[in-house]
């Protein structure tokens, strides 16, 4: 797999209201509002590239704070107890404090991620004028166009009513008002309308200028994601069927594999961020910060292996579904099991007797010993100690995050049907066996939407809080109280972060 590296070198703004983050001391520390952009000479058009490639960098760096809260509240996900993010742990019992560093954090780096894009926006069309073909501004912008668009999908699914920026000035943040969650969605809807015809018409691994990059089966796939939020199922099957039919993407038979090495710039990601060791064992890596997931203690096949920080574990209630389900590969893929979670399930006695497979020694070797923190591990964010490049030894470097998978949409699709959407492309009987096929389970017919609501539950664990937006927006929240939980309505959304109430007068009294 060829990685390009890739830097910020014009048009990127540092944002002073909203600065990125990614530790608590750092919130305070806000940097100077300007453009990098001074004495770039415009009719210098091959350099027209180099604002895509600041914003690629910018969304790959991906805070890892970021995804915890986007991801812990679901009823397929615990954060792990006894450490020192108490309000992390209580944002998973849907109990949210406005003043955590870690919501203001997340807020703040998402809009920096618009306001980059828009940023590249303005740079790529500032060289347009000087140029003489001005197709490949057309696509860099349409690409900024996408990341933008998904950035304000997580703001929205985060907060509901968000501000909705036009162009690169955080300081009009200041003056803006809240645009409720529905015209959020539909505005992002209509910006993947006009950024699909100027996209490569192909698989992402299939690009040679960026490598995994945005093409208009990603745009598709958001315009799916912003019109599922809807419920206007028509079109999420229209975007779907055309993602179906294209015939670009497939599923990826070894399904465990999927999330580890095999994975990266696999035929079924649509979307994922990459990062590299560049195959050395030691020197530059651009690596997401995996500990986070990790377990704090384990035996690693391959000695030396580091371990991770504990904070995030499946749900038990995930895990007997699943084992309820007689799934193997999907569960042994999802869960890593330490011996006192499976005395755990076994405290029940309808799981007296488990498979035998169950054990907290993975099939690649490692084993997962008992700590304080939770009983499992996220096996979809473990990599095997030995697939580490030689000479690394940080958990999970090398390994990509991937973000959108062809299951997803095929999911989506079967989803949409049941909700009265039509197609040509697929039946959702169709979409969904294709899924269950490869979990190794048998066909269904007649499926309805609690068919597919419990396939995107074995399918899409641990990934992007997909659960929880799913019962939310399909009002079945009774499966979000669990395990001493109490979901209400009211917690649907996070409040917004105190910092920013401060600063930023549209969202006093909200």
């Amino acid at each position: 797999m060829k990685f390009i590296h890739i830097n910020i070198k014009a048009a990127l703004f540092v944002i002073a209201l909203l600065g990125a983050t990614s530790c608590q001391n750092r919130l305070d520390e806000l940097a100077e509002n300007k453009s990098f952009t001074a004495g770039t000479d415009y009719t210098i058009t091959s350099n027209m590239i180099q604002p895509l490639t600041g914003l690629y960098s910018v969304m790959y760096d991906l805070y890892w704070e970021n995804y915890p809260l986007i991801a812990t509240r679901g009823d397929d996900v615990n954060a792990g107890g006894l450490g020192d993010q108490q309000d992390y742990a209580e944002a998973d019992k849907y109990n949210y404090n406005k003043d955590y560093w870690m919501v203001n954090a997340l807020w703040q780096n998402f809009y920096k991620n618009v306001f980059t894009a828009h940023s590249a926006m303005e740079q790529v069309a500032l060289y347009q004028k000087f140029a003489a073909n001005k197709a490949p501004g057309d696509q860099y912008i349409a690409e900024a166009k996408v990341f933008r668009g998904w950035s304000l999908l997580i703001l929205s699914r985060m907060w509901g009513n968000i501000f909705i920026p036009e162009s690169s000035d955080p300081s009009a943040l200041l003056v803006a008002k809240l645009a409720t969650k529905d015209d959020v969605m539909k505005h992002i809807s209509a910006q993947m309308d006009e950024a699909i015809p100027n996209l490569p018409d192909m698989n992402p691994n299939q690009r040679n200028d960026i490598r995994g990059g945005i093409t208009k089966y990603t745009a598709l796939a958001i315009k799916a994601l912003a019109n599922l939020e809807l419920k206007n199922y028509q079109v999420v099957a229209d975007a779907t069927s055309a993602i179906i039919t294209s015939g670009k993407f497939s599923l990826e038979s070894d399904y465990y594999n999927l999330f580890k090495i095999k994975g990266k710039l696999n035929s079924e990601n649509l979307l994922e961020f990459q990062f590299s060791d560049f195959g050395q064992g030691s020197g530059d890596n651009k690596s997401y910060l995996w500990a986070f997931f990790g377990p704090q203690g384990w035996t690693p096949k391959v000695t030396g292996a580091g371990d991770g920080w504990g904070f995030y574990e499946p749900s038990l209630k995930y895990v007997k579904f699943m084992i309820d389900r007689g799934e193997t590969v999907r569960l042994e893929t999802s869960v890593c099991f330490t011996n006192r979670g499976i005395a755990e399930i076994q405290k029940d006695a309808k799981y007296a007797s488990l498979p035998s497979w169950i054990s907290n020694t993975t099939r690649s070797g490692d084993r997962f010993n008992d700590y304080a923190r939770a009983l499992f591990a996220s096996g979809k964010h473990y990599l095997p100690s030995d697939q580490l490049t030689p000479g690394r030894t940080d958990y999970g470097t090398n390994k990509n995050f991937t973000i959108i998978r062809y299951a997803e949409i095929l999911l989506m699709h079967a989803e949409a049907l049941t909700q009265g959407g039509t197609s040509s492309a697929l039946t959702a009987d169709a979409a969904v066996n294709l899924v269950r096929t490869r979990a190794g389970l048998p066909n269904v017919s007649g499926v309805n939407n609690q068919t597919v609501m419990d396939e995107k539950f074995a399918e899409l664990g641990m990934e992007w809080g997909t659960r929880f937006y799913d019962m939310v927006r399909l009002g079945k929240t009774s499966e979000l109280s669990y395990e001493g939980r109490t979901f209400t309505a009211d917690k649907a959304f996070l409040p917004y972060p105190q910092a920013q109430v401060d600063q930023l007068p549209g969202l006093r009294g909200k």
